[in-house]
């Protein structure tokens, strides 16, 4: 504890907001939320507009600039009008500055102001328990926090968001799959400390289970009844809601890992990653050859989609591409997924060869089912597939016949490019694949390396595997 103390005090030192900043935040804040109230008058719509999330907590960081502007509607608005009347309100009172459509349950708007992100987000104005959108809780998120978080959590609050920032498991987002700023809040209100929650999670055994509010008696046996989830948070303003269900189990263990790394050998860097050094052409190629596997990269272009919509489909389609060669025998040593959001998406996928020997073993029932070793044999004795057998071996009818595809490329182009019944690969993939599709092998990604830093940073970071966070004294 005495060698962390230092370390986390430098951190906040760097994350918590001076007077100046916060200043800042509030002017813009102020003047937005006049346009809003404009905006909203000359639309003839009667609404509240407030500041939500981490500003209204006083939980944000100083590097991540935030605001969060929730406008709360009658439930006389429509669900149509809901989204298209406050999203064209929203492009107004923030025009000339860069705007992004996202989608949680409805869209909102990210706005960039400077150096500041702003998120305009449509509600209805319910009481507690009668919601009518995802949204409408975060108003009362923002009340049940502010009334319990003490001024000593709330850097607490602060050490844990930069920290899962630097280990790349915060937000909620579908991109992300981790942990919201919200559900960091209630983990501090939980374990009272940055350390203890590390200390929890790195003990972790499925699942954790946290109901501040004691909505469940018998948490154990009620709350995961009711949740399936590896973390369980019940919301402390509604008892039906994980705050932690868009969290995956990737991110989660992610976290467990580098819970432990940290609390071993703590380190400035968990918060502050280093800047990864992209490999030199030389290096990027020596790397393919020494390597012996093979990576294939699947590139589409010109997706146009919000961002979350876009992951969903992305998504979805890693894992229809990864059970196609499975179920062809090609060995899956890891995947990812690579997009800037607008013009370029690459499927990088490594298996263990993309070339597969042109004939596989094929076991039948065991000699005990007789009736199943019959239809094998009816089915097989014939099938001009089949290059030897059937034949006993260890008990089992057995056979060795012609593989369908022997080469991994082959393989996705000919899916790719047939719209094929077994295959349905999500709308906006397959008419990316309609318009345009390469298939790249190891180093024919040469061109594209050395044209795209951010791709070429993030090969670099799938080639060398290990978490930025990982030392070499605790491997």
């Amino acid at each position: 504890m005495k060698k962390m103390t230092p370390i986390l005090n430098q951190v906040l030192d760097d994350i918590v907001p001076r007077e100046s900043d916060r200043k800042k935040i509030e002017t813009l804040s102020q003047e937005l939320e006049k346009k809003l109230v404009i905006e909203c008058e000359k639309a003839g719509i009667v609404a509240t507009i407030g500041i939500e999330g981490s500003i209204a907590k006083d939980t944000w960081l100083l590097d991540d600039l935030d605001i969060d502007i929730f406008i709360r509607l009658p439930l006389t608005i429509t669900r149509e009008n809901f989204d298209e009347d406050i999203l064209t309100i929203a492009k107004k009172a923030t025009k000339g500055y860069r705007q992004v459509q996202r989608y949680a349950e409805h869209p909102y708007l990210e706005a960039f102001i400077n150096d500041v992100r702003v998120n305009i987000v449509p509600c209805y104005q319910v009481d507690i328990g009668n919601w009518k959108s995802a949204t409408d809780r975060t108003p009362y998120h923002s009340k049940y926090v502010r009334k319990h978080l003490n001024q000593g959590l709330k850097n607490q609050v602060r050490l844990l968001k930069k920290f899962f920032k630097g280990i790349n498991v915060y937000g909620a987002e579908i991109k992300t799959g981790g942990f919201s700023g919200y559900l960091c809040e209630l983990l501090i209100l939980h374990y009272n400390s940055f350390i203890k929650t590390l200390e929890a999670f790195s003990n972790y055994k499925k699942p954790i289970i946290i109901d501040l509010k004691n909505f469940y008696k018998d948490k154990k046996v009620d709350s995961v009844l009711l949740f399936s989830d590896p973390l369980i948070v019940i919301d402390p303003v509604d008892k039906n809601r994980n705050v932690a269900s868009a969290l995956t189990s990737e991110k989660l263990y992610d976290l467990v890992g580098a819970a432990r790394a940290f609390l071993r050998e703590p380190n400035k860097d968990f918060f502050f990653p280093k800047k990864i050094k992209i490999f030199s052409m030389d290096t990027l190629l020596s790397k393919f050859e020494n390597r012996g596997s093979s990576i294939l990269f699947i590139q589409l272009n010109n997706i146009h989609a919000v961002p979350d919509v876009l992951w969903g489909q992305l998504f979805k389609t890693q894992k229809l591409l990864i059970n196609l060669l499975k179920n062809n025998d090609f060995k899956i040593l890891q995947n990812t997924i690579w997009t800037d959001e607008k013009s370029l998406t690459v499927f990088i996928i490594e298996v263990e060869t993309h070339i597969l020997p042109k004939i596989k073993q094929h076991f039948g029932p065991p000699l005990e089912f007789n009736k199943q070793s019959i239809a094998f044999l009816l089915k097989h004795t014939k099938n001009t597939s089949v290059v030897s057998g059937p034949f006993i071996q260890n008990n089992r009818w057995t056979i060795l016949l012609n593989r369908i595809y022997q080469n991994a490329i082959s393989l996705l182009e000919e899916k790719l490019l047939t719209d094929n019944k077994n295959i349905k690969f999500p709308k906006l993939i397959s008419e990316a694949i309609k318009e345009n599709f390469r298939i790249l092998i190891d180093n024919e990604i040469a061109t594209l390396y050395q044209n795209n830093p951010d791709f070429a940073a993030f090969v670099t970071s799938f080639l060398i595997g290990k978490p930025s966070w990982l030392k070499s004294y605790y491997c």
